[in-house]
């Protein structure tokens, strides 16, 4: 297998749920998910299911509090440093495997994926919360990181050729690094896990992967993936476990090389942290790849070319997925010229969003994930309701889940609790500026940096905001979420993260490093 042999990258298709058959497809997999809810899934060290601890991990339906969809174990510290070990000693054999059979594993697993599309879309509704087109979305990405890196692997398989120097023959190979540690987040419970987890496989590195807590059972489907695909059972190891108890200690495992994290800021910095420490035994300095999130800007400039098209943008980025996106729009900058009349816009469009279980297809929002976010949010919401004017919604709303109304804030000042910390939730905040150098200076004026949108019709605005609009994904006259794989290389700069560019061409080099070999032509 090599690279030019293969068709051109394409995205995966999202399928319309308004057709019938699309739309049969789903509620069977709800069905036959249904039917499996409440099940226990073991620990899987070395290939060997293992139980963990006296205390279990329960996932509920965010959708339905108490509705139980699956029991874990949590992993003891022992099985934990186990784990790594097993990783280490694995190694070896799994980098010494040839690249195009480990990217032919991938294409292996992207089929299988595609097969399973409807159920992994089943498991999300129902464990994270995320509607029909959310999670079509979510399970689409997972598909396209393994096609696209199983494809950018064959290409550093066989790297350009160097320089030759007379005499010599060079060349630049690339190796595994070594043991990683997989933390993925739960608001895209496939797609960053499997991208995170794919990546780290196929350049010949073996991992140990704690899933989030809230989303568990879908990390435990992904490996039954791993195993149909043909990925040794040594290679990963499934460790579910409290971040207190296992996550610390895998991070500050002298025989971890690195780590690969989406999450908050807090713990992405504690994790950076950890991993600086030289451990004794420790041969390496640790990789951190993280992803931390953001508090996104969206700026309509005076000049805008479709006010109404720049609202219905406003309301997908900021309300999409109950706004816990790390690419969520959660700042709204306006220029004085049109705030009023914006502003006007957006209430009936968000008033005119449905929301209730995800389960059901009619509605476009769900809950949040959990109690514990219920409750941030609902906080934030009164903080900002001190802070700004509220426009609408501000409170929980009604169902059996956490739900909470799409709220919009105005009148909100840069020094604003609301504009400058991160919520994860359907509360956008809305700033005026007095023109459009002061919204450059209000997008910027964040610690994050991870996507923002502008919308205007002026050339020069646009150049300015390319050269200006300091975030790691810019998009121009559209909403700021729904990165493509291959298109949108994702990542973002300052507490966002490191940058890390997934579904990039660059990705992979983050899990392998070059050794340059020089040879002296004799006779």
């Amino acid at each position: 297998m090599n690279l030019s042999s293969l068709p051109p990258f394409v995205n995966e298709t999202y399928r319309d749920f308004l057709i019938p058959e699309h739309k049969a497809a789903m509620l069977a997999a709800l069905a036959q998910v249904r039917a499996e809810l409440g099940r226990e899934y073991d620990l899987q060290i070395a290939g060997h299911p293992e139980k963990g601890g006296p205390d279990k991990l329960l996932s509920y339906n965010p959708s339905l509090t108490t509705e139980l969809i699956g029991m874990h174990q949590k992993a003891t510290a022992e099985q934990a440093a186990r784990a790594v070990e097993q990783a280490h000693a694995y190694f070896p054999t799994w980098n010494a495997v040839p690249a195009e059979l480990r990217a032919a594993r991938l294409f292996r697993a992207a089929a299988i994926l595609k097969r399973r599309k409807s159920e992994f879309n089943a498991w999300m509704v129902l464990e994270s919360g995320k509607n029909w087109l959310e999670a079509e979305a979510d399970t689409a990405e997972a598909i396209d990181f393994c096609d696209y890196y199983a494809r950018q692997m064959l290409r550093y398989a066989t790297p350009e050729p160097l320089v030759q120097m007379p005499g010599e023959h060079g060349q630049l190979t690339y190796l595994g690094l070594g043991v990683g540690v997989i933390i993925p987040p739960w608001n895209f419970p496939l797609a960053i896990l499997v991208g995170m987890t794919v990546a780290a496989l196929v350049t010949g590195n073996t991992v140990v992967i704690k899933p989030s807590s809230e989303t568990p059972t879908i990390a435990a489907k992904f490996m039954e993936v791993l195993h149909e695909a043909g990925f040794p059972p040594e290679s990963f190891q499934f460790l579910p476990g409290s971040g207190a108890e296992v996550g610390d200690l895998i991070v500050s495992h002298p025989k971890t090389r690195f780590i690969s994290f989406t999450g908050s800021k807090e713990v992405g910095l504690r994790i950076v942290e950890l991993a600086a420490k030289t451990q004794p035994g420790q041969r390496w300095i640790k990789r951190v790849v993280a992803e931390m999130g953001g508090k996104d800007a969206i700026v309509v400039d005076s000049q805008a070319a479709d006010l109404d098209a720049a609202a219905s943008g406003v309301i997908a980025a900021a309300f999409g997925f109950q706004g816990q996106k790390c690419s969520a729009c959660s700042r709204l900058i306006v220029d004085a010229t049109i705030y009023d009349e914006f502003v006007a816009k957006l209430k009936p469009l968000a008033e005119a969003l449905t929301q209730g279980p995800a389960e059901d297809p009619s509605n476009y929002m769900g809950p949040v994930i959990g109690a514990k976010a219920e409750k941030t949010v609902l906080n934030y919401i009164e903080i900002g309701k001190s802070e700004g004017r509220l426009i609408t919604g501000g409170a929980k709303a009604q169902g059996p889940g956490h739900f909470i109304q799409p709220t919009i804030i105005a009148d909100v000042e840069s020094t604003d609790r609301i504009f400058q910390e991160e919520i994860f939730g359907p509360v956008l905040a809305v700033t005026k500026a007095r023109d459009f150098d002061h919204a450059m200076q209000l997008a910027n004026d964040s610690a994050y940096g991870l996507t923002g949108a502008m919308y205007s019709a002026n050339p020069e605005k646009i150049a300015r905001a390319r050269a200006e609009f300091f975030v790691g994904n810019l998009y121009i006259n559209r909403k700021c979420t729904g990165a493509m794989v291959g298109a949108h290389p994702f990542g973002g700069f300052n507490m966002s993260g490191t940058d890390s560019k997934a579904g990039g061409p660059d990705y992979l080099l983050q899990f392998l490093q070059a050794k340059s070999i020089a040879e002296k032509i004799i006779g």
